[in-house]
């Protein structure tokens, strides 16, 4: 998905859910010897590690849906009037930026009496546009109605972790990234898609590497974030003009300027000017 954000004079809250799960390591080595030592993706340093995926999925959340309880999207659907059609989802599959097309598709195969399938002509038609043509007024409907099915949730979860989360992190670590420099990535590829233009997140990386260089190239992990987080918020603006950054200037670059680069809780961030809470749990 590729979202535009919610403008700054629309900000509605759609949920207000809060939930606590911490995914801090009791790990007594400093975090660049963790994060360094494997690279890979089920490593304990990484944000694959469950508890630490579930905080990732939750602040995503907070910025996507305006709530902490990010299983409560599933059935999630309306046009947010930021030209890519309907979003619905977890994380904001878009019926213009061909995401949900797929989702849908891959769906339907295994499931082809899905309340969906009936959509594919007119979801194939619109692929791209914000068109609503074939899919009013009864799409919104069936996609709060297939939601309710655990095969479709486990879709949706193997979508965002396919498509978005799993090359995320792989970038990140290549990069030398630790917790909240993966999130910083994996919150960006579920906003602006994979690519190499200015709006996707390869342009983004671009764009800050000529900045600051990362920490696999030698460079400070808080400089290159910084400059990451730079490029990232002048491409939302880029796009569209006006558009709520809180995302970034109240959540992961408040992460940032207190030096937490291993997510650990307790956290507190701001997006669209409404306060999320992660305590402090055990193992932090």
């Amino acid at each position: 998905m590729k979202r535009t954000g919610v403008l700054l004079l629309a900000v509605a809250p759609l949920l207000a859910t809060t939930a606590c799960l911490s995914v801090a390591s009791d790990d007594s080595r400093g975090p660049d010897a963790r994060r360094m030592e494997t690279g890979s993706l089920d490593a304990e340093a990484t944000l694959a590690d469950p508890a630490k995926k579930e905080l990732a999925q939750q602040i995503v959340a907070s910025a996507e849906n305006s709530t902490l309880d990010w299983r409560s999207a599933y059935g999630y659907v309306e046009d947010i009037g930021d030209g890519q059609g309907y979003t619905a989802g977890i994380i904001g599959f878009c019926t213009g930026t061909h995401d949900l097309l797929t989702l849908v598709e891959a769906y339907t195969k295994e499931h082809p009496d899905n309340a969906l399938a009936s959509y594919l002509p007119a979801l194939r038609a619109v692929d791209g546009t914000d068109s609503h043509e074939g899919l009013d007024p009864g799409f919104p409907a069936a996609w709060k109605q297939e939601s309710k099915v655990a095969a479709f949730r486990e879709a949706q979860d193997e979508k965002r972790d396919k498509g978005y989360f799993e090359p995320a992190l792989r970038l990140a670590v290549r990069d030398g990234l630790g917790l909240l420099g993966q999130f910083v990535y994996y919150d960006a590829m579920v906003y602006h898609g994979p690519g190499t233009d200015w709006f996707s997140v390869g342009g983004i990386r671009t764009a800050a590497l000529k900045k600051a260089d990362s920490p696999a190239e030698g460079g400070d992990e808080k400089a290159y974030l910084g400059a990451f987080l730079d490029a990232r918020r002048k491409a939302m603006l880029d796009k569209r003009p006006g558009v709520n950054t809180s995302r970034v200037d109240t959540a992961q670059r408040r992460f940032l300027d207190e030096g937490n680069l291993d997510l650990r809780t307790p956290l507190e961030w701001k997006v669209y000017g409404d306060t999320y809470k992660v305590p402090q749990s055990e193992r932090s």
